[in-house]
């Protein structure tokens, strides 16, 4: 089921998919729908649901782009746009910008889906044409979707924060803290885990969701990215909890979980992570580390393979593509299989349950063509070790920049040219100040 034949009615759609990944986007204080359907239909609860998952694809190219770079996993080279080298790396004087494309545009887009779920689940209640049962859906997925959608914007701002209330567009809850955010992010999830749980589930989902989108499903998926959470809040029994309530599979397939998907039909929407391999003017390449530091044999080199000509701008040079979407439809993952076993890995260290660490690192390590793991057995070794296991296994997924900054190890980020700077946190949006 392509998510492209549900692409109908909403107003908010054509601007999501539809604009490009520079375009300023209109700021949350003037949302493009707003509109609470009073005794919806299933229709009309369907193509808000449709909505909010192809909101969720909007700017996602500015997203990765950006904290990756900061993360030190690629350069994005543009001829037509110097701030990548310049303002992301922070060379010389340069600092992130409150009020430009990199900023501005990733929030208002996860904060539109945002409003879009809240929309969804107050229709949801307010309709007498779906059963409890079937409202209980609407609302688990609404909520599911609407906290991973403020992780998104909390993994970029950090301690600055992000605000989390958002259901009066008029009167906007103040921006709060990474703790507390983190906490409500959490909360949103068990809601969301709790109504699905015994909900039945009448609404069409993308491809992306393959086994996942029964409620059973949703469920596994929901508690999927409550064990990330759990980690980010350093809850490692919660993680091993949640873990044991989601998909994690340790002899299963790494690729297995949830994805966004995209398709050149009319009306959807191009990966926009997708360059062709040693193409010209605009580029993603690999950071130069990402060669350096692998161990000799690790199949996952193939992420970023090696270019005809090497690739500059700006005093920076790297003779390496990122080659993780080969394909202008290729899925860009939410969260699978691969990350969970790792999770597992990463609890079980905190922990000091080093066996079971193993367990799961051997798991990552033999399915790259690595012998297991014969390292120092000390906790901080086993950490360690994990963390290079996620910096290959998720590469271009979202996660290096996260995961070197929850363990104070930015400082380790390679520094290219003098005076440039490897950033903890991206500005609130200046329109968000005002």
């Amino acid at each position: 089921m392509k998510l492209h034949t549900y692409l109908r009615l909403l107003p908010l759609l054509a601007l999501a998919l539809g604009a490009c990944e520079k375009g300023e986007i209109p700021n949350l204080n003037n949302p493009t729908t707003d509109v609470i359907v009073v005794n919806a239909n299933k229709d009309e609860l369907n193509n808000l649901t449709t909505g909010a998952e192809a909101g969720m694809r909007a700017t996602l190219g500015t997203y990765y782009d950006a904290i990756s770079m900061i993360g030190r996993e690629s350069y994005r080279f543009s001829g037509s746009e110097p701030r990548w080298t310049t303002e992301i790396l922070g060379s010389g004087s340069n600092q992130l910008d409150n009020n430009t494309f990199y900023t501005t545009n990733p929030w208002a887009a996860r904060y539109r889906v945002v409003r879009q779920t809240y929309i969804l689940m107050e229709s949801a209640r307010r309709s007498g044409f779906v059963s409890d049962a079937q409202k209980q859906g609407y609302i688990g997925f609404a909520k599911t979707v609407m906290a991973y959608q403020l992780l998104l914007n909390l993994n970029m701002t950090d301690a600055n924060g992000i605000r989390v209330n958002t259901t009066d567009i008029n009167n906007l809850g103040p921006i709060i803290q990474k703790g507390p955010a983190l906490d409500t992010i959490a909360r949103l999830l068990d809601e969301g885990n709790t109504a699905l749980a015994n909900a039945e589930i009448v609404f069409p989902l993308s491809d992306g969701f393959g086994k996942f989108a029964s409620n059973t499903g949703l469920v596994k998926f929901n508690r999927a990215l409550a064990a990330r959470i759990a980690a980010y809040r350093q809850r490692w029994d919660e993680v091993l909890t949640n873990l044991s309530a989601s998909f994690y599979d340790i002899n299963g397939s790494l690729s297995d979980g949830v994805f966004h998907i995209f398709s050149a039909g009319a009306g959807d929407e191009l990966n926009p992570l997708f360059l062709p391999q040693n193409n010209n003017g605009e580029i993603r390449a690999a950071h130069p580390s990402y060669a350096a530091d692998i161990t000799a044999g690790d199949d996952r080199i193939q992420k970023a393979t090696i270019r005809t000509d090497v690739a500059s701008q700006g005093g920076l040079s790297s003779n390496r593509d990122v080659w993780v979407y080969r394909s202008n439809t290729a899925p860009l993952p939410i969260i699978r299989n691969e990350e969970l076993i790792l999770l597992y890995a990463e609890a079980q260290a905190q922990k000091n349950n080093l066996d079971e660490a193993r367990k799961a690192i051997d798991r990552i390590r033999t399915a790259h063509n690595l012998p297991v793991y014969s390292g120092a057995t000390t906790q901080a070794a086993f950490i360690t070790e994990m963390l290079y296991q996620r910096r290959y296994s998720l590469f271009y997924e979202g996660h290096r920049w996260i995961d070197m900054r929850r363990y104070n190890r930015l400082g380790q980020l390679p520094i290219d040219r003098v005076g440039d700077d490897v950033w903890d946190k991206f500005p609130i949006p200046q329109n968000e100040n005002q």
